[in-house]
């Protein structure tokens, strides 16, 4: 048996990590299979059969200790992170966000960090670039991110206002069958952009911008024809666009504004044969200056760890579906195109 003792920066802090019951400590212990009881005077004892376990066990409750000194909770997601990437051999990586600067602070005082290295590209990304594509799985804060990165240059003053769009797609549901006049039939399609502005800005701050024209939130279909100066705008669910409705979006920026377009191609609701505007997009405008496309993966969801292991196996349910096959004639001859739906 091999044991360390590690000093801890910040005693006053080793109750959180910890957790309630021991929670955080015991998913560690039952990692990297090791034994990890305190002190109480300001270390830590590690006891385990191998040095690497021991090494790999300290390195992850260093990068925890100091999401602690930045006042962040220790969730399921975030202690999971951490393993996995020490696990990986990415512990520069892990350094690399412990010095991330927060990208805004809620109503209630909360500081919002990218928790991910994918995050972290991807709000580095927003800074550097006009236009953005955040194409990835479910949960990986592509949009609220996107949506705390507008709510910081608002009030930095980078632009004077904030308009957050999304196709109205029918999934399920006729649009005819729900209550209330159009605005309260477009609304359940605008509702997570309400939720991440209501947490940023509080509902009375959102409503005091909303009242003088400074937040905007409303369908795709609404911007045609305008020109969007001074502004950052979102386009959400963008998989769900028409390439002639992204074409569209793309061409209304107008001077110092910025554009983010966040999607999941793997949940398009559009009919089976139609083109989505944001897979086309993605395709056209890789190679273009001042735009830039980052993809996020499983690893950067920061739900509850099923969601990870519910991507991962509607990936592989899909990368095993044969291709169909689509025969065309033309006059020149029949010509068969190999699509995956």
């Amino acid at each position: 048996m091999t044991e360390k003792y590690i000093d801890i920066k910040y005693p006053e802090k080793i109750s959180y990590l910890f957790g309630e019951l021991d929670c955080n400590i015991n998913t560690i212990e039952n990692e990297f299979d090791v034994k990890i009881s305190n002190q109480d005077d300001g270390k830590i004892k590690i006891s385990g059969e191998t040095e690497e376990s021991i090494k790999k066990t300290s390195d992850t409750i260093d990068y925890l200790m100091n999401l602690l000194k930045f006042n962040e909770t220790l969730t399921e997601q975030n202690i999971n992170y951490a393993i996995s990437m020490i696990n990986d051999g990415k512990k520069s990586d892990l350094a690399a966000l412990d010095n991330n600067d927060f990208v805004c602070i809620t109503s209630k005082g909360k500081p919002i960090r990218a928790k991910t290295i994918g995050q972290r590209s991807y709000v580095e990304a927003i800074k550097k670039n006009t236009v953005v594509f955040g194409v990835g799985p479910a949960g990986t804060g592509k949009t609220f991110l996107a949506v705390a990165m507008a709510v910081a240059a608002l009030k930095s003053k980078k632009v004077s206002k904030i308009i957050l769009t999304r196709p109205a797609v029918e999934a399920g549901e006729k649009l005819g069958f729900l209550p209330g006049d159009l605005q309260n039939k477009i609304d359940p399609y605008l509702r997570p952009l309400y939720d991440a502005l209501y947490e940023m800005l509080s509902y009375e701050g959102y409503t005091k911008y909303a009242e003088r024209n400074v937040i905007e939130i409303a369908p795709l279909a609404y911007m045609r024809g305008r020109t969007l100066d001074d502004s950052f705008i979102i386009l959400d669910e963008a998989q769900n666009t028409t390439p002639a409705q992204m074409k569209m979006f793309l061409t209304r920026l107008g001077f110092g504004s910025k554009a983010i377009v966040t999607g999941d191609i793997t949940q398009i609701d559009l009919p089976r044969d139609t083109k989505s505007g944001l897979v086309e997009a993605v395709k056209i405008l890789k190679n273009i200056d001042d735009i830039a496309i980052h993809h996020f993966t499983e690893r950067d969801v920061v739900r509850h760890k099923l969601v990870q292991k519910i991507i991962l196996a509607y990936e592989k349910h899909e990368n095993s579906k044969p291709s169909s096959i689509i025969n065309t004639n033309h006059s020149s001859g029949q010509r068969k195109f190999f699509i995956k739906r």
